[in-house]
């Protein structure tokens, strides 16, 4: 008798999660599984609750109905030191970098050490140094914000992101407001990153070359009916589903677009 090998269990599991502002429906009965290494995108028209969506997984905003699952645990039921354990495992890339602009780039990282860990002065100095190296920006620990572009910028805030080795990335429109070149190279740190920490990373973005370029599986969110009306491999979504919705969005019209 063959043994088919198991299917690892899904690492961040959503199961009937329902978005309301007030009395106001943003999306129901939304059901999706990510497994461990995925780029997983979440994509949709505008206004469709991507970004709520992102802040219902990383513990920002909790849902009107559903669960969120991490591993076993259901985030929005644990409480105390289990969740505090759950969020020290995320890491988060906001749209706008969100970096302390008082603060150089080491300072910014050194934010979650010191806040986290019981690690001295230098050896936070040196994994700062470190993290900043990982993400293209070494020799500009003593740098403040202001004084480099906004990719160098988005970097440094990725860095911070890293700083814990969390199993989970979020990042939130990560190519918004950049120029091509600096768009590419992010996505090429984005799967660097995946490989060398093992992470787990969940996308939002509406950018077609980021999608094609780094997701391995994904979710369409629509805003008209207020589900989720597709899922899978957003290359493969784009050559084989049949509504409309989905192929608008992931050809922008143009049936060519290649990936």
């Amino acid at each position: 008798m063959t043994t088919l090998p198991s299917t690892p269990p899904p690492v961040l599991r959503v199961e009937n999660l329902e978005m309301r502002y007030g009395s106001t429906l943003i999306q129901k009965d939304l059901n999706f599984e990510i497994s461990k290494g995925d780029i997983f995108i979440i994509m949709g028209g505008s206004g469709c609750g991507k970004s709520t969506l992102l802040k219902h997984l990383i513990g920002l905003v909790e849902p009107a109905a559903g669960h969120v699952f991490y591993g076993e645990t259901d985030f929005w039921a644990a409480e105390g030191s289990e969740r505090d354990t759950l969020m020290q495992n995320i890491g988060i890339l906001y749209q706008q970098g969100a970096l302390w602009s008082s603060l150089t780039l080491a300072e910014n990282v050194a934010v979650p050490l010191k806040e986290y860990t019981h690690l001295n002065a230098k050896d936070i100095r040196d994994l700062c140094a470190f993290k900043l190296q990982l993400v293209g920006l070494a020799g500009f620990d003593d740098y403040y914000p202001s004084e480099i572009s906004g990719g160098m910028r988005k970097r440094a805030a990725l860095a911070r992101a890293i700083a814990l080795d969390p199993a989970f990335l979020f990042f939130d429109e990560p190519s918004a407001g950049l120029d091509p070149v600096s768009a590419k190279l992010l996505d090429d740190l984005i799967l660097e990153l995946r490989d060398t920490l093992g992470a787990t990373i969940a996308v939002v973005t509406h950018e077609l070359a980021s999608i094609y370029a780094i997701g391995s599986n994904s979710v369409f969110l629509d805003p008209v009916s207020k589900t989720m009306i597709a899922q899978g491999n957003p290359t493969q979504m784009r050559e084989e589903s049949t509504d409309p919705r989905v192929i608008e969005f992931l050809t922008r019209g143009n049936t060519h677009t290649e990936g």
